[in-house]
Protein backbone atom coordinates (compact mmCIF):
# COMPACT_ATOMS: atom_id res chain seq x y z
CA UNK A 1 0.00 0.00 0.00
CA UNK A 2 0.97 3.59 -1.25
CA UNK A 3 1.58 5.91 2.13
CA UNK A 4 0.28 8.89 2.53
CA UNK A 5 2.01 12.02 1.05
CA UNK A 6 0.21 15.14 1.03
CA UNK A 7 2.36 17.36 -1.16
CA UNK A 8 4.07 17.31 -4.64
CA UNK A 9 5.52 19.53 -7.10
CA UNK A 10 5.31 18.91 -10.51
CA UNK A 11 5.08 20.37 -13.99
CA UNK A 12 2.39 20.19 -16.37
CA UNK A 13 1.86 21.13 -19.91
CA UNK A 14 -0.72 20.97 -22.42
CA UNK A 15 -0.27 20.23 -26.11
CA UNK A 16 0.93 22.03 -29.31
CA UNK A 17 -1.15 22.84 -31.53
CA UNK A 18 -0.85 20.79 -34.82
CA UNK A 19 0.45 22.80 -38.01
CA UNK A 20 -1.40 23.56 -40.85
CA UNK A 21 -1.08 21.62 -44.49
CA UNK A 22 0.48 23.19 -46.92
CA UNK A 23 -1.61 20.94 -50.19
CA UNK A 24 -3.24 21.93 -53.82
CA UNK A 25 -5.47 19.90 -55.54
CA UNK A 26 -3.77 17.62 -58.46
CA UNK A 27 -6.97 15.38 -59.73
CA UNK A 28 -7.14 14.29 -63.05
CA UNK A 29 -9.65 16.70 -64.48
CA UNK A 30 -8.28 18.99 -62.64
CA UNK A 31 -4.27 19.72 -62.64
CA UNK A 32 -3.67 23.17 -61.23
CA UNK A 33 -6.52 23.04 -58.49
CA UNK A 34 -6.44 25.40 -55.85
CA UNK A 35 -4.95 25.01 -52.34
CA UNK A 36 -6.55 22.06 -50.00
CA UNK A 37 -4.40 22.07 -47.31
CA UNK A 38 -6.58 21.49 -44.42
CA UNK A 39 -5.62 22.83 -40.33
CA UNK A 40 -3.79 21.44 -38.03
CA UNK A 41 -5.79 19.77 -34.89
CA UNK A 42 -5.95 21.22 -31.24
CA UNK A 43 -3.54 20.22 -28.64
CA UNK A 44 -4.65 18.07 -25.49
CA UNK A 45 -5.76 20.19 -22.72
CA UNK A 46 -4.29 19.22 -19.06
CA UNK A 47 -7.10 18.74 -16.70
CA UNK A 48 -7.30 17.50 -13.06
CA UNK A 49 -10.01 15.20 -11.53
CA UNK A 50 -10.91 14.82 -8.18
CA UNK A 51 -11.35 11.02 -7.25
CA UNK A 52 -12.89 9.29 -4.00
CA UNK A 53 -10.78 5.83 -4.45
CA UNK A 54 -7.37 8.44 -4.54
CA UNK A 55 -6.34 9.38 -0.77
CA UNK A 56 -2.99 10.17 -1.57
CA UNK A 57 -0.06 12.18 -3.55
CA UNK A 58 2.59 9.33 -3.79
CA UNK A 59 2.09 8.70 -7.40
CA UNK A 60 3.05 11.97 -8.10
CA UNK A 61 5.95 11.95 -6.01
CA UNK A 62 7.24 9.36 -8.45
CA UNK A 63 5.87 11.17 -11.69
CA UNK A 64 6.92 14.71 -11.91
CA UNK A 65 6.42 15.27 -15.08
CA UNK A 66 2.36 15.63 -17.03
CA UNK A 67 2.02 16.05 -20.74
CA UNK A 68 -0.57 16.23 -23.31
CA UNK A 69 -0.60 14.93 -26.82
CA UNK A 70 -0.23 17.62 -28.99
CA UNK A 71 -2.57 17.85 -32.13
CA UNK A 72 -1.93 16.19 -35.14
CA UNK A 73 -0.74 17.81 -38.55
CA UNK A 74 -3.26 18.48 -41.30
CA UNK A 75 -3.17 17.25 -44.33
CA UNK A 76 -4.11 17.43 -48.34
CA UNK A 77 -7.69 17.48 -48.95
CA UNK A 78 -8.59 19.93 -46.88
CA UNK A 79 -8.28 16.85 -44.19
CA UNK A 80 -7.97 18.48 -40.65
CA UNK A 81 -5.41 17.08 -37.92
CA UNK A 82 -6.97 15.13 -35.26
CA UNK A 83 -7.02 16.92 -31.60
CA UNK A 84 -4.19 15.63 -29.14
CA UNK A 85 -5.42 13.63 -26.40
CA UNK A 86 -5.84 15.17 -22.95
CA UNK A 87 -3.70 14.65 -20.20
CA UNK A 88 -5.74 13.56 -16.89
CA UNK A 89 -4.67 13.98 -13.32
CA UNK A 90 -6.45 12.16 -10.87
CA UNK A 91 -5.81 13.43 -7.59
CA UNK A 92 -7.76 13.36 -3.84
CA UNK A 93 -10.61 14.93 -3.24
CA UNK A 94 -9.43 18.32 -1.21
CA UNK A 95 -6.12 18.98 -3.02
CA UNK A 96 -5.42 22.42 -4.28
CA UNK A 97 -3.32 22.97 -7.23
CA UNK A 98 -0.90 26.27 -6.32
CA UNK A 99 0.95 28.23 -9.12
CA UNK A 100 4.52 28.29 -7.70
CA UNK A 101 5.71 31.30 -9.66
CA UNK A 102 2.86 33.78 -7.95
CA UNK A 103 2.06 31.35 -4.86
CA UNK A 104 -1.52 31.64 -5.89
CA UNK A 105 -4.14 28.93 -5.48
CA UNK A 106 -5.38 28.13 -8.87
CA UNK A 107 -7.62 25.31 -8.55
CA UNK A 108 -9.30 23.62 -5.76
CA UNK A 109 -11.10 20.20 -5.90
CA UNK A 110 -13.85 18.89 -4.30
CA UNK A 111 -16.06 15.56 -4.63
CA UNK A 112 -16.29 14.78 -8.03
CA UNK A 113 -14.55 18.07 -9.40
CA UNK A 114 -12.97 18.09 -12.90
CA UNK A 115 -11.04 21.27 -13.88
CA UNK A 116 -9.27 22.16 -17.41
CA UNK A 117 -6.35 23.44 -15.82
CA UNK A 118 -4.23 24.45 -19.33
CA UNK A 119 -5.94 24.77 -22.82
CA UNK A 120 -4.30 22.96 -25.21
CA UNK A 121 -2.81 25.09 -27.96
CA UNK A 122 -4.70 25.76 -31.14
CA UNK A 123 -4.17 24.21 -34.68
CA UNK A 124 -2.80 26.02 -36.99
CA UNK A 125 -4.60 26.69 -40.02
CA UNK A 126 -4.05 25.12 -43.84
CA UNK A 127 -3.12 27.10 -46.79
CA UNK A 128 -6.70 27.15 -47.99
CA UNK A 129 -7.41 29.89 -45.73
CA UNK A 130 -4.87 31.95 -47.44
CA UNK A 131 -5.92 31.95 -51.23
CA UNK A 132 -6.90 35.58 -52.38
CA UNK A 133 -7.80 37.05 -56.02
CA UNK A 134 -4.24 38.06 -56.06
CA UNK A 135 -2.57 34.88 -54.58
CA UNK A 136 -4.05 31.88 -55.53
CA UNK A 137 -1.73 29.82 -54.21
CA UNK A 138 -0.32 30.21 -51.25
CA UNK A 139 2.32 28.28 -50.44
CA UNK A 140 2.25 28.53 -46.79
CA UNK A 141 0.37 27.89 -43.42
CA UNK A 142 0.71 28.56 -39.72
CA UNK A 143 2.19 26.72 -37.42
CA UNK A 144 0.53 25.52 -34.30
CA UNK A 145 0.32 27.35 -31.43
CA UNK A 146 2.44 26.39 -28.58
CA UNK A 147 1.08 24.17 -25.39
CA UNK A 148 1.46 25.52 -21.96
CA UNK A 149 4.09 24.37 -19.14
CA UNK A 150 3.34 25.35 -15.10
CA UNK A 151 5.45 24.68 -12.37
CA UNK A 152 2.48 23.42 -9.65
CA UNK A 153 2.34 22.37 -6.18
CA UNK A 154 -0.28 19.87 -5.03
CA UNK A 155 -1.61 19.61 -1.54
CA UNK A 156 -4.03 18.16 -0.29
CA UNK A 157 -6.26 19.72 2.71
CA UNK A 158 -8.02 16.65 4.63
CA UNK A 159 -11.33 17.07 4.19
CA UNK A 160 -13.05 15.98 7.87
CA UNK A 161 -15.97 16.72 9.90
CA UNK A 162 -13.84 16.67 13.34
CA UNK A 163 -9.99 18.04 13.53
CA UNK A 164 -8.45 16.83 16.79
CA UNK A 165 -6.09 19.86 17.50
CA UNK A 166 -3.02 19.62 20.15
CA UNK A 167 -0.01 20.31 20.88
CA UNK A 168 2.34 17.03 20.46
CA UNK A 169 1.99 14.44 23.18
CA UNK A 170 -1.15 15.64 24.25
CA UNK A 171 -3.42 12.32 23.18
CA UNK A 172 -4.46 12.57 20.20
CA UNK A 173 -3.92 9.41 18.66
CA UNK A 174 -4.82 7.46 21.53
CA UNK A 175 -8.06 9.71 21.55
CA UNK A 176 -8.34 8.83 17.55
CA UNK A 177 -7.91 5.35 18.19
CA UNK A 178 -10.78 5.52 20.96
CA UNK A 179 -13.29 7.44 19.21
CA UNK A 180 -12.76 5.34 15.86
CA UNK A 181 -11.73 2.36 14.75
CA UNK A 182 -8.67 3.74 13.57
CA UNK A 183 -4.87 2.36 14.52
CA UNK A 184 -2.59 5.39 14.43
CA UNK A 185 0.80 5.43 15.57
CA UNK A 186 1.72 5.90 18.93
CA UNK A 187 4.48 6.92 21.01
CA UNK A 188 6.04 9.20 23.98
CA UNK A 189 7.66 11.35 21.82
CA UNK A 190 6.98 14.57 19.69
CA UNK A 191 5.96 14.21 16.33
CA UNK A 192 4.20 10.44 16.74
CA UNK A 193 1.98 11.56 13.90
CA UNK A 194 3.86 12.89 11.07
CA UNK A 195 0.83 13.20 8.24
CA UNK A 196 -2.86 13.31 8.93
CA UNK A 197 -4.57 10.08 10.40
CA UNK A 198 -8.25 9.29 9.43
CA UNK A 199 -11.00 7.24 11.15
CA UNK A 200 -14.60 6.89 11.35
CA UNK A 201 -16.65 8.03 14.82
CA UNK A 202 -20.05 6.14 14.83
CA UNK A 203 -22.45 8.04 16.95
CA UNK A 204 -25.79 6.20 18.02
CA UNK A 205 -25.17 3.04 16.01
CA UNK A 206 -25.91 4.21 12.56
CA UNK A 207 -24.38 8.23 12.19
CA UNK A 208 -20.74 8.29 11.16
CA UNK A 209 -18.29 11.03 11.03
CA UNK A 210 -14.67 11.73 10.07
CA UNK A 211 -12.41 12.32 12.43
CA UNK A 212 -8.43 13.55 11.69
CA UNK A 213 -5.78 13.67 13.94
CA UNK A 214 -3.04 15.39 12.48
CA UNK A 215 0.39 16.57 13.36
CA UNK A 216 1.48 18.05 16.62
CA UNK A 217 1.05 21.95 16.71
CA UNK A 218 4.03 24.08 18.51
CA UNK A 219 4.77 27.14 18.80
CA UNK A 220 6.17 28.95 15.84
CA UNK A 221 4.12 26.86 13.41
CA UNK A 222 2.51 29.51 11.42
CA UNK A 223 6.01 30.41 10.64
CA UNK A 224 7.05 26.95 9.49
CA UNK A 225 8.56 25.71 12.66
CA UNK A 226 8.18 21.75 13.34
CA UNK A 227 5.95 20.35 10.72
CA UNK A 228 4.40 24.47 10.26
CA UNK A 229 1.80 24.55 7.81
CA UNK A 230 1.61 21.17 6.97
CA UNK A 231 -0.49 20.65 10.54
CA UNK A 232 -2.61 24.08 9.49
CA UNK A 233 -3.42 23.35 6.14
CA UNK A 234 -5.24 20.04 7.33
CA UNK A 235 -8.05 21.61 9.74
CA UNK A 236 -8.91 24.42 7.44
CA UNK A 237 -11.73 22.10 6.03
CA UNK A 238 -12.49 20.34 9.38
CA UNK A 239 -16.30 21.44 10.71
CA UNK A 240 -15.86 20.85 14.41
CA UNK A 241 -12.72 21.17 17.05
CA UNK A 242 -11.67 19.18 19.62
CA UNK A 243 -9.24 21.49 21.13
CA UNK A 244 -6.84 18.98 23.38
CA UNK A 245 -5.44 19.81 26.29
CA UNK A 246 -2.41 17.56 28.42
CA UNK A 247 -3.66 17.90 31.69
CA UNK A 248 -0.63 16.13 33.16
CA UNK A 249 1.39 19.00 31.84
CA UNK A 250 -0.58 21.89 34.15
CA UNK A 251 -0.23 24.74 32.32
CA UNK A 252 -3.65 24.75 30.47
CA UNK A 253 -4.00 28.51 29.48
CA UNK A 254 -0.27 28.60 28.08
CA UNK A 255 -1.15 25.43 25.70
CA UNK A 256 -4.60 26.91 24.95
CA UNK A 257 -3.05 30.30 23.94
CA UNK A 258 -0.20 28.90 21.91
CA UNK A 259 -2.52 26.64 19.86
CA UNK A 260 -4.85 29.44 19.32
CA UNK A 261 -2.76 31.86 18.62
CA UNK A 262 -0.96 29.71 16.12
CA UNK A 263 -4.35 28.98 14.37
CA UNK A 264 -4.65 33.02 14.23
CA UNK A 265 -1.64 33.94 12.67
CA UNK A 266 -2.75 31.24 9.95
CA UNK A 267 -6.10 31.80 8.97
CA UNK A 268 -8.71 34.00 11.17
CA UNK A 269 -11.52 31.56 9.80
CA UNK A 270 -9.93 29.06 11.63
CA UNK A 271 -11.20 30.48 15.47
CA UNK A 272 -14.79 30.82 13.76
CA UNK A 273 -14.86 27.18 13.97
CA UNK A 274 -17.27 25.61 16.77
CA UNK A 275 -14.81 24.39 19.62
CA UNK A 276 -14.63 21.89 22.66
CA UNK A 277 -11.86 21.78 24.55
CA UNK A 278 -10.94 18.58 26.59
CA UNK A 279 -8.25 18.22 29.26
CA UNK A 280 -6.52 14.44 28.64
CA UNK A 281 -4.98 11.96 30.51
CA UNK A 282 -7.73 12.19 33.36
CA UNK A 283 -6.39 9.13 34.58
CA UNK A 284 -3.45 10.07 36.01
CA UNK A 285 -4.74 13.99 36.48
CA UNK A 286 -7.70 13.56 38.59
CA UNK A 287 -6.59 15.89 41.14
CA UNK A 288 -6.50 18.63 38.74
CA UNK A 289 -9.72 18.32 36.92
CA UNK A 290 -11.18 21.24 39.57
CA UNK A 291 -8.46 23.51 38.18
CA UNK A 292 -8.76 22.48 34.12
CA UNK A 293 -12.60 23.32 34.99
CA UNK A 294 -11.73 26.89 36.09
CA UNK A 295 -9.11 28.03 33.80
CA UNK A 296 -9.51 31.19 32.14
CA UNK A 297 -10.12 30.12 28.53
CA UNK A 298 -13.88 30.72 26.89
CA UNK A 299 -15.19 27.56 25.64
CA UNK A 300 -16.75 24.50 26.95
CA UNK A 301 -14.58 22.19 29.24
CA UNK A 302 -14.84 18.28 29.51
CA UNK A 303 -12.30 16.18 30.90
CA UNK A 304 -11.48 12.71 29.58
CA UNK A 305 -9.18 9.48 29.33
CA UNK A 306 -8.90 8.02 26.25
CA UNK A 307 -7.20 5.00 28.43
CA UNK A 308 -10.31 4.49 30.47
CA UNK A 309 -13.09 5.90 28.63
CA UNK A 310 -14.14 8.52 31.01
CA UNK A 311 -16.39 10.70 29.67
CA UNK A 312 -15.54 9.27 26.28
CA UNK A 313 -19.21 8.75 25.62
CA UNK A 314 -20.17 12.72 26.79
CA UNK A 315 -17.36 13.86 24.19
CA UNK A 316 -19.03 12.12 21.36
CA UNK A 317 -22.63 13.22 22.08
CA UNK A 318 -21.49 16.94 22.73
CA UNK A 319 -19.11 16.84 19.57
CA UNK A 320 -22.32 15.46 17.27
CA UNK A 321 -24.59 17.96 18.77
CA UNK A 322 -22.30 20.58 17.69
CA UNK A 323 -21.90 19.12 14.00
CA UNK A 324 -26.02 18.77 14.13
CA UNK A 325 -26.07 22.33 14.86
CA UNK A 326 -24.17 23.18 12.20
CA UNK A 327 -25.65 21.21 9.47
CA UNK A 328 -29.16 23.15 10.61
CA UNK A 329 -27.23 26.42 10.13
CA UNK A 330 -27.16 27.66 13.71
CA UNK A 331 -23.19 28.00 13.57
CA UNK A 332 -21.30 29.90 11.01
Amino acid sequence: MSRFVDEADITIRSGNGGRGAVSFRREKYAPKGGPDGGDGGDGGDLIFTARKSIKSLYDHRIKRSYRAESGHAGAGRNMNGKKGADCVIAVPEGTVVIDRSSGKMIADLAENDEVVLLRGGRGGRGNSHFATSTNRTPRFAQEGMPGKELLVTLQIKTIADIGLVGLPNAGKSTLLATLTEARPKIGEYPFTTLSPNLGIMEFKGRIQYVVADVPGLIEGASRGVGLGIRFLKHIERTRVLIVLLDMFQAEYVRQYEVLVGEMAQYSADLLKKPRIIAGSKYDISTDRQKAFLEADFPGEKICISSVTRFNIDILKEKTAALLENADAGQIA
